[in-house]
């Protein structure tokens, strides 16, 4: 499976970011999409994560303010930001779990104070 995000950028705190991530490849044998971010000196978190099972987890520090979103076939994933803090401003990267984990290349989200 591979990964491509887009959306990432610039925006000042209390603004809006929407994250996408399109998939390619081997799409049937995905089971769950998300996106994790890796802040500078900071290990890899986990945002939000969707399953194919009907689950939908986030990191309690964005509940509220971000959504994950995903069409039916596990093309593509999202996630919309609102509300972004200074603290959110990381390398956002998409993931999927099929086979193994796949994951994108990075996108840079940074909220300025």
């Amino acid at each position: 499976v591979q990964l491509v995000e887009s959306g990432g950028g610039l925006v000042p705190a209390g603004g809006s970011l929407r994250l996408s991530c399109a998939a390619s490849g081997s799409i049937f044998s995905i089971n769950a999409m998300g996106w994790y971010r890796q802040a500078p000196g900071k290990q890899r978190e986990l945002v939000a994560l969707k399953t194919s099972g009907g689950s939908t987890n986030y990191a309690d520090s964005v509940k509220g303010r971000f959504t994950i979103s995903r069409d039916d076939g596990w093309n593509s994933v999202y996630l919309q930001m609102n509300s972004l803090k200074p603290e959110d401003t990381a390398v956002y990267y998409c993931y999927a779990r099929s086979f193994g984990p796949s994951w994108g290349q990075g996108t840079q989200v940074t909220v300025s104070a």
